[in-house]
């Protein structure tokens, strides 16, 4: 199984489907700060007044993770971050469904409207899973992370 997980074309693989949802889902939540500030306040998890910090720093730091793993630049430590993140939203998305609330996910910004569910739980683990594989492994080939030069 490790042999598999650690085959340089999958690991090009995840990268690449990590990198493609984190740069399009933030580039969406650029073009509509306001709209998803209203995503994050449905939520009802974070102070008013950190609202719209949060709608424009986010999208900022998933766009730059996104691009740094298409690119293979530090695909460890980005793919921690989204990895992270990736946690975040899975523990906003499942408080929110023991609250019962019936909200758009925001994940896309407006695009796409999805509502929280047991769907969007099961994406977001599967895209954690693909997130640790490439903080165990690494980037595969095509990158320009130490690892793949050497």
């Amino acid at each position: 199984m490790k042999k598999f997980l650690a085959n340089k074309y999958l690991l090009l693989l995840s990268r690449l489907i990590l990198s493609f949802i984190f740069i399009y889902a933030g580039m969406e939540k650029i073009t509509d700060p306001e709209g998803f500030a209203r995503a994050i306040n449905n939520y009802k998890l974070l102070p008013f007044s950190l609202i719209n910090i949060f709608a424009l720093i986010l999208p900022w730091i998933e766009v730059i993770s996104g691009i740094l793993l298409l690119f293979g630049i530090t695909v460890r430590e980005n793919s921690f971050i989204t990895s992270s993140l990736l946690g975040i939203f899975i523990i906003a998305i499942a408080v929110s469904l023991l609250r019962g609330l019936n909200i758009d996910c925001g994940c896309f910004g407006t695009a796409g409207v999805a509502k929280v569910g047991i769907q969007k739980l099961l994406e977001n683990f599967l895209l954690v899973l693909l997130g640790i594989q490439l903080v165990y492994f690494g980037g595969g080939t095509i990158s320009l992370s130490k690892e793949s030069l050497g």
